[in-house]
């Protein structure tokens, strides 16, 4: 037995998790390279490893003469005869042409090509593992950094990468930490599969759901939206198919348990579960809560909810920098505008709101905003009722910024109503 090769196919099958007779095959492939060039002028060379010793031999086609003029094409009838008694002239046949130099010469020239069909079989054979298996939360080591991109160690010597997009901002890793992730996407590249792992995508808080909530994973309920800033806060909304199940006390568990084996993967990230409804005012008043409101208004056109809630509700109704108010636009998909009761308001706040709604419309500015409320045009619909020429009196206002301003309040005024003002 070929001793020195026959350790190297053991390595392979079992560090390498490489099918034995896929790396027979590629030796076979190499060692007929190396011969190839070793025994440059032989025709239909071929390469065989017997499959249980693993003895080499190497076959050239040749064909059968009384004389032999080229020792490389040709064979004798004599000669031929030692190979296949039954051999005939002018017939091809396969001699025996394994030089003594073949091993060393082979084993040179075929290292390299071994290694290289070695490590594609391992990248085909770890594609098919897991070309599948998108959506998927996997386990692995952080083996190292390449800049702001993680680099993890999975299953069967796969490796994945998390780009610093995929990361979440309030997660540190160090080499040789055990973490999970989402698989993204899994593509076929010439340097081997691109597995993309992120422990900020959505749908990773939603594979987590489905892990931990029974009741997701067999359908009894279902997550109808997430909304997440990775590392700081995340909404998911549930809802039930079975009247019998409340949708979020099903995900808050037992004393909590489920979410809090979910916030403790998600290194304290903040999990609003919230109910679903078809009604976006509900849903806005669910996914607003604890912040009560006084007041929700849908405005369909232009898919806007303008919530209004008393002063001691302001700030907690928006969240912190604007969290709250942010998140659940992201989860019912609606401009969400969140403002404090008019009549609660002293003189200062009403003007600061009448300027804040002016500044919003394209073409004001905050300069002209706070120019048309202290002259007394508050709203876009109060300019609209207003003639050019009570514009062109407000102070520095020109004949021609006067129309621009009237045109800014008309475009936001179509936009809004739908229709133009005659």
């Amino acid at each position: 037995m070929n001793s020195e090769l026959n350790a190297v196919v053991e390595y392979m099958e079992r560090e390498r998790g490489v099918d034995r007779e896929t790396i027979i095959e590629a030796i076979e492939s190499a060692l007929q390279n190396a011969a190839n060039k070793s025994i440059a002028d032989a025709e239909d060379l071929r390469v065989s490893i017997n499959r249980e010793t693993l003895d080499i031999k190497a076959f050239a086609t040749k064909k059968v003469v009384i004389a032999v003029n080229d020792r490389y094409s040709e064979v004798s009838l004599a000669e031929a005869r030692r190979t296949d008694p039954n051999a005939q002239l002018d017939e091809m046949i396969e001699i025996e042409s394994t030089p003594r130099n073949f091993g060393r010469i082979a084993a040179q020239t075929a290292k390299q090509t071994i290694l290289q069909k070695i490590r594609q079989a391992e990248k085909s054979r770890i594609f098919e593992d897991y070309k599948n298996r998108t959506g998927e939360i996997v386990t692995g080591t952080v083996r190292r950094f390449e800049r702001s991109t993680v680099i993890v160690e999975l299953d069967h010597g796969a490796e994945g990468v998390m780009p610093s997009k995929e990361r979440v901002p309030t997660e540190e890793y160090e080499v040789g930490e055990r973490i999970r992730a989402y698989i993204v996407t899994i593509k076929e590249r010439e340097s081997g599969p691109e597995i993309l792992l992120s422990r900020a995508h959505p749908d990773f808080v939603r594979r987590l759901f489905e892990m931990e909530v029974s009741e997701i994973a067999d359908g009894t309920m279902e997550i109808r939206g997430i909304a997440r800033e990775p590392g700081y806060r995340s909404k998911v909304a549930v809802i039930s198919h079975d009247e019998r199940v409340d949708p979020v006390g099903a995900c808050v568990g037992i004393r909590g348990m489920r979410v809090k084996n979910i916030v403790r993967e998600l290194n304290g990230e903040k999990i609003d579960i919230v109910r679903w409804s078809e009604d976006i005012k509900t849903l806005v008043t669910n996914a607003l809560a604890p912040a009560k409101l006084q007041h929700v208004e849908a405005d369909e056109p232009t898919h806007t909810v303008t919530v209004t809630v008393d002063a001691d509700q302001l700030s907690l109704a928006i969240g912190k920098r604007g969290q709250n108010a942010r998140l659940t636009s992201k989860l019912i998909g609606w401009r969400v505008d969140i403002q404090k009761d008019e009549e609660a308001m002293n003189f200062e706040e009403r003007v600061a709101a009448a300027v804040s709604g002016l500044v919003a419309v394209e073409g004001i500015g905050e300069e002209w905003a706070e120019k048309l409320v202290y002259a007394g045009f508050l709203t876009i619909e109060g300019i609209m009722a207003a003639d050019l020429s009570d514009l062109e009196e407000i102070e520095d206002v020109t004949p021609e910024q006067a129309q621009a301003l009237w045109s800014a309040a008309e475009k936001a005024y179509t936009a809004k109503h739908g229709e133009i003002k005659e």
